[in-house]
């Protein structure tokens, strides 16, 4: 299994593959907000634990099992931040209360919030019903 910091870095060149085609180590440095020199060092150990495959001056490409955790870590961020949304969480702190919490809930605890957004998901009356309870409370 991959530290929460390994989880970071797969994430986001899982993400920049996707969305760009590639990743450099100046990408994943500027979003993490670290040094290049951390950025190689991470992916070298990315490398070595078969996550990606890395050539010095080449760059590196996701190896399946680092594609397969990717989808899995970015399939968990956007739950967290589905399930934050249909909760009635102020958008502007969606974002670094899922980065707060993501790391720090397991597996099995992801699949249940699947289950429970899910649930509000198949019916809008539920999503509503939750926001008159909401209201309720606030007055």
């Amino acid at each position: 299994m991959p530290t929460p910091s390994m989880e970071d870095y797969i994430e986001i060149i899982y993400n920049l593959i996707e969305t760009k085609g590639y990743a450099r180590v100046s990408d994943i440095a500027e979003t993490l907000e670290v040094h290049p020199s951390s950025v190689t060092k991470m992916v070298q150990k990315l490398d070595k634990d078969d996550y990606l495959l890395y050539e010095k001056y080449r760059g590196f490409v996701l190896t399946e099992k680092g594609k397969k955790v990717g989808e899995r870590l970015v399939f968990r961020h956007e739950l967290l931040e589905n399930f934050l949304e249909i909760i009635g969480v102020d958008a502007e702190n969606i974002y670094n209360d899922v980065e707060g919490i993501e790391h720090h809930l397991s597996w099995n605890s992801i699949d249940r919030l699947g289950d429970l957004v899910q649930y509000f998901k198949e019916d809008q009356k539920r999503i509503d019903d939750l926001r008159n309870v909401q209201k309720r409370n606030n007055d």
